[in-house]
């Protein structure tokens, strides 16, 4: 098998670049950095290209779901283990392979402490090459086969909140049961779900996405400050939109989603729906999803997600337009962007 090497370079290159493709999403460094480590230790995960894999051999989507600012979120890692668990005997079927639903800070690492734990490869098919908002976002298009059956398993929160569920049913209904097992469990749960074959992956999947986000973070991490801002683009082929100090912010977690409002300056404004949505200067729009719109420490360079905002940091927002992006056939999909303009209130 053509095996990318998994180490602790490799752990920081995946974070840091997969958190600026969550442009504004896909959970946290910190703890992307500590699965990826955990991963690691616990045993030997391998990422693999799918053309490893036979066409009929099944997939199975590894994710988490929630709202990454949740208070009382609490997630580990063998909440994920368990999740693979339930939904593999839920599939009743061999798992041959497993995928990361987006990239971002922790979803690029997603699968591989399963992997390291069970032996199953990683494979670099992500449903979506960049992090969004919505399961159905991350469904590789399975919304619109009327007869597929969803499996998930979903388990997280400590204690009294602690929850683990295994559901079966409409793609749908399945993802809303489990976004509100989110809720319950304190905001965020670990997610396998949607067994799909390799072959259906490489026809509506990202291909490469993972390789694209680790490329992104070694640009990133060999520069410092405005150099590494400089280097994100380049890599992205994107380029700089702003630079400015957070005069505005606000933020609900509703629904299990992030959701608010930044302004920089004053005279720039971002919107958000976990993920940054649109980016507007003096009123014209300059951005839309599922073009990526991202935050970076003006100072630093590192990325710094919707949920971690602060007024009076000083930020940097790049834009790379989606044609540069590595995506599911999901970004095309009309009917799954229309929800986005009922949350932010704006159309895309």
């Amino acid at each position: 098998m053509a095996t990318i090497q998994l180490d602790k370079q490799t752990v920081e290159y995946a974070v840091y670049g997969g958190a600026v493709l969550g442009g504004g999403g896909g959970g946290w460094i910190e703890q992307g950095l500590e699965v990826g480590r955990l991963a690691l230790e616990a045993g030997d995960p391998k990422l693999i290209t799918v053309d490893e894999l036979h066409d009929e051999d099944l997939l199975v989507t590894v994710a988490l779901v929630g709202a990454p600012a949740a208070k009382d979120k609490y997630v580990k890692p063998m909440h994920y283990a368990r999740a693979l668990d339930i939904v593999s005997r839920l599939a009743g079927k061999p798992i041959q392979g497993l995928i990361t639903n987006e990239n971002g800070a922790e979803a690029t690492v997603n699968g591989w402490f399963q992997s390291a734990l069970t032996g199953i490869p990683v494979i670099d098919i992500p449903c979506n090459g960049r992090a969004h908002p919505t399961g159905m976002m991350g469904a590789m298009n399975l919304t619109e086969l009327g007869d597929y059956v969803s499996h998930q398993g979903a388990v997280g929160g400590k204690g009294s909140r602690y929850m683990e569920i295994g559901v079966s049913g409409k793609l749908e209904k399945s993802a809303s049961v489990v976004r509100n097992a989110s809720i319950e469990a304190g905001g965020v749960v670990a997610v396998a779900r949607n067994p799909v074959t390799v072959a259906y992956a490489k026809q509506n999947g990202s291909p490469g996405a993972i390789r694209q986000a680790i490329n992104v973070g070694q640009a990133l991490l060999s520069h410092k400050g405005e150099s590494a801002i400089a280097a994100v683009v380049k890599e992205l082929g994107g380029s700089m939109a702003v630079t400015g100090t957070v005069t505005g912010f606000r933020l609900e977690t509703k629904g299990g989603f992030d959701v608010g409002i930044l302004t920089i300056n004053q005279k720039v404004e971002l919107t958000f729906w976990n993920e940054y949505m649109t980016l507007e200067i003096n009123g014209d729009r300059i951005a839309s999803f599922p073009d990526l719109i991202m935050t970076l420490d003006a100072i630093t360079g590192r990325p710094v997600i919707s949920a971690a905002v602060e007024i009076g940091q000083q930020l940097a927002v790049i834009i790379v337009p989606k044609e540069k992006l590595i995506l599911s056939t999901t970004m095309q999909n009309a009917k799954l962007l229309k929800p986005i303009e009922e949350i932010i209130g704006k159309p895309i």
